[in-house]
C-alpha cells in the first residue's frame, strides 16, 4: 500500500517502505534505543526474503491520508521506559508527518528487549 495526495503540480504516492525507513531513522536517533527488532521468526523470514530489509522491525498500515506505525525496539538498560517510549512516539510522528505531509495518528511502540 502508499498514501497518495494530489496537489496542484500533480499525484504523489508515498509508498510504506519509505515512510518505514524514516520512521526507523527516527526511532534510532532517540536516546535510549538500541535497535529495531522483528517481532517472531515469522517476521525474521520475511524481513530475510524481502529485497530492502531497511524497515525491519517497523509496521506501516495506512488509511486513506492516515498512518499508523508500529515500531518493535530493543532498549539499553538503565534508561526509563515510559520516558524513552513517549520520546520515541513523538519523535517519530513528527519526522514522518513532516515527510509526507500527511497525519500519523498513532505510534504503538513495543519493547521486545533490553541490551547491556
Amino acid at each position: 500500500m502508499s498514501v497518495n495526495t494530489s496537489n496542484v503540480f500533480g499525484k504523489i504516492s508515498i509508498s510504506d517502505q519509505a515512510i518505514a525507513k524514516v520512521a526507523k531513522s527516527a526511532a534510532l536517533e532517540c536516546y535510549g534505543i538500541v535497535d529495531t527488532a522483528s517481532r517472531g521468526i515469522g517476521d525474521s523470514l520475511t524481513e530475510l526474503l524481502k529485497k530492502q530489509p531497511d524497515g525491519r522491525g517497523v509496521k506501516i498500515t495506512t488509511s486513506g491520508d492516515r498512518i499508523f506505525i508500529d515500531i518493535d525496539v530493543i532498549i539499553k538498560y538503565g534508561v526509563s521506559i515510559n520516558a524513552v517510549a513517549e520520546s520515541l512516539k513523538e519523535g517519530v510522528k513528527y519526522k514522518v508527518e513532516k515527510f509526507t505531509g500527511m497525519i500519523v495518528d498513532t505510534v504503538n511502540v513495543n519493547i521486545i528487549g533490553v541490551k547491556l
